[in-house]
């Protein structure tokens, strides 16, 4: 009997292989029955970049998820047959993804970046260029900031009844140009996934009950495998699988539980010398929080190959990323904080490349604060600043969104998701699917470099920086605001509230000034 049946079903899949619709068909009838490629994906128990393949004709429907897709595909053809199905009018695209300019790219066809602004099309920040000068994003992931409204056309006017029209012949629909086509994919994949945030806070409320706190920690315990999963769907179409990491070399592994890393990351522990909380004073300093920090440190340069090993400056190179073994130059500014962070001892150590840029910059014509660093070995490979980008996006649009609704239950839910991301990434037994402790250290280290960048757009617009501690912590003197947007958002800060002393505003002595 089991033998007979397996034929049968043998059979059946025979049949509808025969009759496959081709890849355009496969996406209208998904998009005729309005189910997400997410849904397709977990019914075939595939991955949702499995079915974009499908759907693009990249690749073909293989057992054992071909027979369920074919099912699929059959009932839906049957619901939704080509000729009753209405041909769908282009959406409107804003004017900005047409009519701007292209990015302005170099000989070797790759983005040529300059100084940051933000993107004419998205208002986000970007280091990217346009050919006329203006900051442009370079990828498909840039989004609109208010996309227009689809505009409705009314009926035409009943014509007499005397009068026959003239046959006209139809005028084909306009093909959307490849621009066109990116933008709605990214909207639609970034509607898919933010829907993933929004069903996961709402499931755990309906759980606990409408306790918060109940729900709250359902979602925190389940950040990890969420965040996940919400990266892999922004990979979905992506080339590179991370999944796929290469041998680490010794000097990214933990010694011991107790030995600390040996990856320096330059966390800061500054306090200006020519200000005290013991003395009595009456300078005024404001605590300010840096929002979202973390968050905004997943725009970095990420390597994405295996690390090779090089002497003296060979690995260094604007397209690559990794670890480096260097001895940084004399910082003789008392007054700013060391972009190397607060060491013990001299000498030469073992840096991400987020800390050897920052300090590139600084030794340079623009800033000459100090001498270039002495590299004397590194762990690089070739690198990309988009790697999470697109998590960095979705992310950000969910922690606005919740800011915006003033929902704490998923503000707290996507703050957890990208803390234990970045946390969990390296040797950690709570997220075995990614073992990356040279993404971590870097991540980490260009928060920090994000947050020296702050004192120092401070200290030029004549704020006193009276101290600088962690990711996200700017005590300054003076009227902070016409520096910094006030705000929640990921690029404006806030006064800063806590249970120390040195919190909100406070008034602090001077020492020897």
């Amino acid at each position: 009997m089991t033998e007979k049946l397996s034929v049968e079903a043998l059979l059946e899949e025979a049949r509808l292989n025969a009759s496959i619709p081709p890849p355009a068909e496969r996406l209208r009838l998904r998009e005729a029955a309005k189910l997400s490629r997410a849904q397709v994906a977990e019914t075939c128990d595939v991955g949702r970049s499995t079915v974009a393949n499908w759907e693009t004709g990249h690749s073909e429907p293989a057992p054992p998820a071909r027979l369920p897709y074919l099912r699929l595909l059959k009932g839906l053809a049957e619901i939704y047959p080509p000729d009753s199905a209405p041909v769908p009018a282009p959406a409107s695209v804003p004017a900005a993804f047409t009519a701007a300019p292209e990015t302005l790219r170099g000989p070797d066809g790759r983005a040529i970046e300059g100084d940051p602004g933000p993107c004419i099309r998205c208002g986000i920040e970007t280091t990217y260029q346009s050919t006329d000068g203006r900051p442009l994003h370079s990828g498909a992931m840039c989004q609109p900031a208010d996309p227009a409204a689809p505009q409705t056309t009314p009926p035409a006017p009943a014509a007499p009844a005397a009068t026959t029209p003239a046959p006209v012949s139809p005028t084909p629909a306009p093909v959307p140009s490849r621009p066109e086509r990116r933008a709605r994919s990214a909207a639609r994949a970034q509607a898919d996934t933010t829907a993933l945030i929004a069903r996961a806070v709402q499931d755990e409320a309906e759980r606990a009950g409408g306790d918060e706190e109940v729900a709250l920690k359902a979602l925190i315990k389940r950040a990890i495998p969420d965040v996940m999963h919400l990266f892999n769907e922004t990979r979905a179409t992506a080339r590179y699988d991370y999944t796929a990491y290469p041998a680490l070399p010794d000097v990214l592994k933990k010694p011991s539980k107790k030995d600390p890393d040996q990856i320096w990351e330059a966390r800061p522990k500054f306090h200006h010398p020519g200000y005290s909380l013991k003395v009595p004073g009456d300078v005024k300093v404001t605590a300010l929080d840096v929002n979202a920090a973390y968050l905004s440190a997943l725009k970095c340069w990420l390597p994405i190959g295996k690390l090779e090993y090089t002497t003296g400056s060979d690995g260094v190179d604007p397209k690559r990323s990794g670890v480096h073994l260097i001895t940084p130059g004399e910082w003789a500014h008392p007054h700013l904080p060391d972009p190397i962070g607060d060491r013990d001892e001299p000498g030469a150590l073992w840096v991400t490349n987020s800390t050897l840029r920052l300090l590139q910059r600084l030794s340079g014509p623009k800033y000459g604060l100090t001498d270039a660093p002495v590299i004397h070995e590194s762990w690089t490979s070739g690198a990309t600043e988009n790697f999470l980008d697109a998590l960095r996006k979705l992310l950000s649009a969910a922690r606005d969104e919740a800011i915006e609704n003033n929902d704490t239950l998923t503000l707290e839910y996507v703050k957890a998701m990208y803390s234990k991301f970045i946390s969990t990434m390296g040797e950690s037994i709570h997220n075995r699917e990614m073992v990356r402790p040279d993404w971590m250290h870097i991540i980490h280290s260009q928060a920090y470099a994000n947050l020296w960048g702050k004192a120092y757009k401070a200290h030029q617009a004549g704020l006193d920086v009276v101290a600088m501690m962690g990711t996200d912590e700017l005590h300054l003197t003076g009227d902070w605001r016409k520096v910094f947007t006030e705000g929640r958002g990921v690029s404006q800060m806030k006064v800063k509230h806590g249970e120390g002393k040195a919190t909100g505003e406070y008034t602090v002595g001077t020492v020897g000034r």
